[in-house]
């Protein structure tokens, strides 16, 4: 979801009235209700009568068959798919449309989430006893829980909750984020950033808004200069209890279980959803969205690029089951070495 704690919403506004902003007065033709209001946008998954989705990829089908969004713009391979209850804005770059009405709604000037003018938020509110370093910014709108500690110069953008007990450390930033209890953040982390998503790949490199959150559950550790990426509309989930080292990159839209371990230097792409107890040995790689099962164990310096059932050991580029991995390579260091003749 789109929470406009942290992103101002310029809407409500019905469809008509944005496609003759944008110029595309071509599409009210194939409109039923081009009165219909926009409330917000959200995921196929979460959306109400009021609410605009996107379904661009074949993949979505299932879900959008299911979803109850008021608006879908959709490519013409599933219009079919749309429910009898949605209205189908029917284009063949849906992400390019979808990317325009964004821009509408949120407007780009708005999306500085460090900036301020955010009054509509109020002042920060501190729980008894939370302790706050030199130099600590706290946007409008920050919620900090009993007993937490902020140390110097990090900077809470407008709309921050943070719980009890957690502790920040020095040179932090943290953006678009709900933070829970008894966690612990260490030096120069990042959360919230903007994630990293773009049209027309090596061409005009269009930017695709950023307008999600990051959710950090009680019990987290994360590390010296790692960053968590916020969803593009819906959020990055960091589980109960998971532990990450330093400098491991968390891509949009990653969904991480409870009691993780990420060790150094990982990097999860977007949308890579990880199961409860999940181990990763340090310079794991994923190429987003994918899973990997609970309980799964994926050995350093693998590249995971599918998906993998619960309970998997994973090593190599491309990773595989740890049992073909090494059979695979005593049967190369054999064949490197040559048959001995007697």
């Amino acid at each position: 979801m789109v929470d406009i704690r942290f992103h101002r919403f310029a809407g409500p506004a019905t469809v008509g009235t944005i496609l003759t902003a944008l110029g595309r007065g071509d599409l009210l033709a194939g409109l039923t209700d081009p009165d219909f209001a926009i409330a917000g946008v959200t995921d196929l998954d979460t959306a109400g009568p009021g609410d605009l989705v996107l379904a661009a990829h074949a993949s979505y089908a299932e879900a959008l068959r299911a979803t109850a969004a008021g608006l879908v713009i959709v490519l013409p391979a599933l219009l079919e798919s749309v429910p009898e209850g949605s209205l189908a804005l029917v284009s063949d770059k849906p992400h390019h449309l979808f990317a325009d009405f964004l821009d509408y709604l949120y407007p780009a000037s708005t999306r500085s989430v460090m900036a301020g003018g955010r009054d509509d938020l109020g002042e920060p509110v501190l729980e008894e006893g939370v302790i706050i370093g030199a130099n600590v910014v706290l946007g409008q709108g920050v919620e900090v829980g009993r007993g937490t500690i902020i140390g110097a110069n990090s900077v809470i953008g407008a709309g921050v909750t943070i719980g009890r007990n957690t502790t920040i450390a020095a040179n932090c930033t943290i953006d678009c984020a709900h933070i829970g209890n008894d966690v612990v953040i260490h030096s120069g982390t990042r959360i919230g950033t903007e994630g990293f998503g773009w049209l027309d790949f090596g061409i005009s490199n269009r930017k695709l808004p950023q307008l999600g959150r990051v959710l950090i559950q009680n019990k987290v550790e994360i590390g010296a200069n790692s960053t968590v990426d916020r969803g593009a509309l819906g959020d990055t989930m960091i589980g109960e209890g998971t532990k990450i080292d330093n400098l491991v990159q968390i891509g949009h839209n990653c969904r991480i279980g409870r009691n993780c371990l990420i060790a150094a230097m990982s990097g999860l792409s977007g949308s890579t959803v990880l199961g409860d107890g999940v181990l990763m040995g340090g310079g794991v790689g994923t190429s987003g969205h994918l899973s990997i099962g609970a309980g799964s164990v994926v050995h350093g310096r693998a590249a995971v690029t599918k998906d993998w059932p619960e309970g998997s050991k994973l090593a190599g580029a491309p990773a595989q089951d740890i049992g073909d991995f090494w059979r695979e390579l005593a049967t190369m260091r054999k064949l490197s070495k040559g048959v001995k003749r007697g």
